[in-house]
């Protein structure tokens, strides 16, 4: 499902964001990305759903070779990632339904389709209730879980997550992890990155190490010389 080949990712004035990492994720497989701040975490993510694009190396996602997707396939491929991030990005003069209906509305689904996977989507993180209020009035926790219900709204076959647990206690980010299990036991692929060795040792999933910019341990694998 996500593949990289030999992946570099280097920035303006010469650093590396990302430098010679080769993995493979396999569909509905629910994986963590782990390393110190600025170790490489978000710049992989980016490259997965394109909001970056290698230096060098190939990466692949669902059999597409994004090296060589085309600037106007980019939303389509987008469509098909879903993204949860640690500031939630939710738009506070938007309800909590228009801000997870986003997605479809981009996508130009019909009104009634729209309603359906939106309620479904709420429904699912518990928030149903909630679908008319507006995110300035809901705890941290509540927050997260209208982003979570956003990013899996359009059914994406691969979901990242970027600190998903930053900001939440242990009891909602063990609900926060229960629900991307659900999602993988349903055959979603998961890329979690977060900094939280505590929640990672209790899951008893793969684990990717980043240190400096490189991938240092797969825990399917062998540590990279």
């Amino acid at each position: 499902m996500i593949h990289f080949d030999n992946v570099t990712k280097r920035y303006p004035g010469g650093h590396e964001g990302l430098s010679n990492a080769s993995f493979h994720i396999e569909p509905g497989e629910m994986v963590f990305l782990t390393g110190h701040s600025g170790a490489g975490k978000s710049t992989l993510l980016k490259l997965i759903g394109l909001l970056e694009r290698s230096t060098r190396g190939q990466v692949r996602v669902a059999n597409r070779n994004l090296t060589r997707l085309k600037r106007r396939q980019i939303p389509y491929h987008r469509r098909e990632v879903g993204m949860i991030f640690q500031d939630h990005r939710l738009l506070n003069d938007r309800t909590v339904f228009d801000n997870v209906a986003m997605p479809l509305v981009v996508a130009g689904l019909g009104h009634q389709e729209i309603r359906r996977r939106v309620r479904a989507a709420l429904d699912k993180v518990g928030l149903l209730p909630e679908e008319r209020d507006y995110p300035i009035t809901l705890s941290g926790g509540e927050q997260q879980r209208v982003g979570i219900a956003r990013a899996v709204v359009s059914k994406p076959p691969v979901i990242l997550a970027d600190e998903p647990t930053g900001n939440l206690d242990p009891d909602l980010s063990k609900e926060i992890m229960t629900l991307f299990e659900w999602f993988s036991d349903v055959g979603v692929t998961m890329l979690i990155a977060t900094h939280d060795l505590d929640l990672i040792s209790r899951m008893n999933r793969r684990i990717l190490l980043l240190d400096k910019s490189r991938l240092i341990k797969d825990s399917a694998q062998q540590v990279a010389g």
